[in-house]
C-alpha cells in the first residue's frame, strides 16, 4: 500500500487551511452584521473557528497573520451579542426597588 509522502500531505492541509481562511474572511463579517434580528453566526463562533485554525501542527507565516488580521477586525467589530445594559430611571432610584426585581432592561 502506498502512503502518501509528507510533503504532500502537508501541502493538502496548508491547501485546505489557505481555503478555510478564506472562506472566514469572506463571510464573517456579513454573518457578524446580520439582519435585524441581529447577527447570524455570533463573534465567539468566529473567534472559536479561527483558534482552531492557530492550533493547526503547520502554519505559515502568511496564514498566520491572515488570522492575526480576522482576529483583529472581530476585535474591532461593534459586537451586537450582548448589546449593553442600560440603567432606567426607576433603578437610579434604589429606595423604590421592588425585591427580587433589577432595575435594568436589555436595549
Amino acid at each position: 500500500m502506498d502512503r502518501p509522502s509528507s510533503a504532500r500531505t502537508g501541502s493538502f492541509q496548508a491547501t485546505l487551511i489557505d481555503q478555510d481562511i478564506a472562506h472566514i474572511a469572506r463571510v464573517m463579517r456579513p454573518a457578524l452584521q446580520g439582519d435585524l434580528g441581529g447577527p447570524i453566526l455570533p463573534a465567539s463562533y468566529w473567534r472559536q473557528r479561527l483558534h482552531t485554525l492557530l492550533d493547526a501542527d503547520f502554519l505559515t507565516s502568511g496564514q498566520l497573520r491572515a488570522i492575526d488580521s480576522l482576529l483583529l477586525q472581530l476585535e474591532h467589530f461593534p459586537l451586537r451579542d450582548h448589546p449593553p445594559v442600560t440603567p432606567t430611571a426607576d433603578a437610579a432610584n434604589a429606595n423604590t426597588a421592588t425585591p427580587g426585581v433589577t432595575g435594568f432592561v436589555q436595549g
